[in-house]
């Protein structure tokens, strides 16, 4: 065993005396979803562990460089952690827990655009945001390529994201999605179609355009 594993304080039922006993959480859906409902600490810690750097990756592809995305990917774990007795096949732990994130950014992406349309009718001076990061520390390409996704609607830009930036199979991006094969097919169509028309505003996207679809 590892050295890592992690140990649990148990009561010995012979002795009655506390004692350190064994009890890693196996390297399975099956042990790790047991141990999560049964409401072991160490099995919330080995769910951060296995998974906070899939998680990480999908917010960062569908919100970009986005500094409340540390914020979400906490309550992804949070939701993740009050719901896991919803979750009753171990096995699809992966695909449900990208759900969930897919769901937080999506969230956080729609009420970004409703704060826009509140902002058409605010104040004109109103104070600037300061921006979430140095433009230096952004390829002008990566730039580009999120600036018109935050032209997008919300479903079209999240299953871009996942489909033609992070490279989800489509079985995979529409579980992620919530919805059926088709309506994520169409989706993605309707997705490439307007960012297309939308990069072609943008030079640095120039080279994406002229190859065609990714």
């Amino acid at each position: 065993m590892p050295p890592s594993a992690p140990r649990l304080r148990a009561l010995s039922s012979r002795t009655g005396s506390s004692q350190v006993v064994e009890l890693p959480i196996a390297d399975t859906e099956l042990s790790l979803v047991a141990g999560l409902q049964a409401g072991r600490a160490e099995a919330r810690k080995a769910l951060f562990d296995r998974y906070s750097a899939d998680l990480e990756r999908i917010l960062f592809r569908v919100l970009g460089p986005d500094a409340e995305a540390p914020d979400i990917l906490h309550d992804v774990f949070v939701a993740a952690l009050q719901s896991i007795h919803t979750l009753r096949d171990p096995l699809a732990l992966p695909g449900w827990l990208r759900g969930i994130a897919v769901n937080k950014a999506r969230k956080l992406i729609l009420k970004r655009q409703r704060w826009k349309l509140i902002q058409l009718f605010a104040p004109s001076d109103l104070p600037e945001t300061e921006a979430l990061l140095p433009s230096a520390e952004i390829s002008e390409a990566m730039r580009a390529t999120y600036d018109v996704l935050g032209a997008m609607p919300a479903d079209e830009r999240v299953a871009f994201a996942l489909r033609m930036i992070d490279g989800m199979e489509l079985t995979q991006v529409a579980e992620a999605c919530g919805v059926s094969l088709a309506t994520i097919k169409r989706r993605l169509s309707r997705a490439q179609q307007s960012f297309t028309a939308l990069a072609q505003s943008q030079p640095a996207l120039a080279e994406w355009l002229e190859g065609g679809e990714p």
